[in-house]
């Protein structure tokens, strides 16, 4: 079986993705507590939705980008 290798450029790429879809979700909770008014601990107590709001981001981003990919590759 033929290994799979991931270079560093790659790997750095995906961090970025990652964090910026953790800021979106951040960003996002943060608007939330600005419009309900709610207490702002909340901004970190609610963390774990949080990382599962990136979470959902970054799946989606993987699609979109998989889909662009496949699309491009098919049209070349």
């Amino acid at each position: 079986m033929k290994d799979l290798v991931i270079s560093k450029k790659r790997q750095k790429k995906e961090l970025i993705f990652f964090m910026g879809c953790l800021l979106c979700a951040f960003l996002l909770n943060a608007i939330a507590i600005m419009i309900y008014e709610t207490d702002w601990s909340e901004l970190w107590t609610q963390s774990l939705w949080v990382l599962l709001v990136c979470s959902i981001f970054y799946g989606v981003s993987v699609v979109v980008r998989l889909l662009y990919y496949g699309i491009q590759k098919i049209f070349d």
